[in-house]
């Protein structure tokens, strides 16, 4: 039994001490009711939390796939090598082709008719002026001049004989022997003899003047280049036949075409450097003579001549060089590499980047060693030009841009 039940001995109204104490607490109170509307407030608090996380989630993810996306865009784009166009100028040593030619050149012709009898030079050989290279047997004009000379001595002779004649009559008509018209008969006829002697003399002239071509000679020192027949050939007077070719090389003329942009700057004495192929550790030395003073309007060029010093003979005629002239560069301008320039049937051009994007401007172009040329127009140095530009390259296409290997930017 418990301890807290009352005792049967105990007196009417005491209690155990245990029962006071329960009596002494009271009734127990339930729990207070919530209202509709602080559950309600409780949901939406419950929603918004939810939705904040949901959002946390979803926004990141919603980022990335964005982020993705432009990133195959990008990476989809060519990346294109860029580079500003400086300022400076291409080489001064301006380096153009040029042809050699010999100071005097002159092809050889017979001025008669006839056989080759003997040639006295073969080609390489140096003669003087006034040599004899050939000669050439005409047995038609040596007859000719024979019978020319006999008919020069018969019209003197009837000269003579006229003049005698005419002084007589003079003297006979003084004492008035003869009449005056038999007097001016004669004289007439002296007259008349004496331009038959004329014509007979310039007959014999001409004459022997052919039988003297029938010599070859040398209009000038230098050396046979050509010798185009042989003994016994036959040689026809006023036809193209060319017997000999000779060419004077103590001094050569290089002929060169300069560009119109640099042809003020070709005056008469700039130094010239000439290469030759055949001379791979040596250059000779020459200088500007003379221009043409005009511009080919066909080819843009000026045409100079450099005069080169071939005393030893070791350039010959006809050979190939390059001409590698001095000119001083006033004003620098900008330059590119000559392999950013495109050629299209635009003209020539060059690919920018601009806002991203290609654009092919045309440009001018100057002074060009190959390595970098001289640009006159179309550019300016803000100007990002693409390097080595493909041929597949479309004008307003996107493109990346980089300036180093390693560094790109867009």
């Amino acid at each position: 039994m418990s301890d807290h039940m009352p005792l049967p001995n105990a007196p009417e109204g005491e209690t155990h001490p245990g029962h006071e104490a329960s009596r002494d607490m009271g009734p127990r109170h339930a729990p207070p009711k919530i209202s509709g509307r602080a559950a309600m407030l409780g949901v939406v608090v419950l929603l918004v939390v939810a939705a904040i996380l949901a959002l946390a989630g979803i926004l990141p993810r919603e980022h990335a796939k964005h982020v993705l996306a432009e990133q195959t865009i990008t990476n989809a784009e060519p990346v294109v090598q860029v580079a500003r166009p400086q300022m400076g100028a291409p080489s001064e040593d301006l380096v153009l082709p040029g042809n050699v030619y010999a100071w005097e050149d002159s092809p050889i012709y017979a001025r008669t008719s006839g056989y080759l009898t003997k040639w006295y030079f073969d080609i390489g050989s140096h003669v003087r002026k006034g040599q004899l290279l050939a000669t050439i047997a005409s047995p038609e004009v040596d007859q000719e001049l024979f019978q020319a000379k006999a008919d020069l001595a018969t019209a003197e002779a009837n000269a003579a004989n006229a003049a005698v004649q005419a002084k007589r009559y003079v003297a006979l008509l003084k004492q008035n022997a003869v009449s005056a018209q038999d007097r001016d008969t004669f004289v007439t006829q002296q007259e008349s003899t004496r331009t038959q002697v004329n014509s007979a003399k310039a007959n014999v002239d001409r004459l022997e003047q052919m039988v003297g071509f029938e010599k070859i000679y040398a209009p000038f020192s230098g050396t046979i280049t050509a010798r185009d027949v042989d003994t016994g050939t036959l040689i026809q007077n006023g036809t193209a036949q060319e017997l000999f070719h000779i060419a004077d090389e103590h001094v050569l003329r290089v002929y060169v075409n300069v560009p119109q942009v640099d042809s003020l700057a070709c005056v008469p004495g700039v130094l010239a450097h000439l290469t030759f192929s055949e001379f791979p550790n040596r250059t000779f030395t020459g200088r500007i003579v003379r221009t043409s003073k005009s511009i080919d309007p066909t080819t843009r060029t000026l045409l100079v001549e450099v005069d080169v010093d071939n005393r030893k003979g070791e350039l010959y005629p006809g050979m190939f060089t390059q001409v590698h002239f001095n000119l001083q560069v006033k004003h620098p301008t900008l330059i590119l590499p000559a392999s950013s320039l495109i050629f299209q049937q635009h003209g020539l051009q060059v690919a920018i980047v601009r806002n991203g994007k290609i654009q092919l401007i045309p440009i001018t172009i100057g002074q060009n060693d190959g390595r970098v040329v001289q640009v006159l127009s179309g550019l300016n140095a803000q100007d990002e030009v693409l390097q080595n530009p493909p041929d597949s390259l479309i004008d307003g296409e996107a493109v990346q841009t980089v300036t180093h290997a390693s560094e790109a930017r867009s």
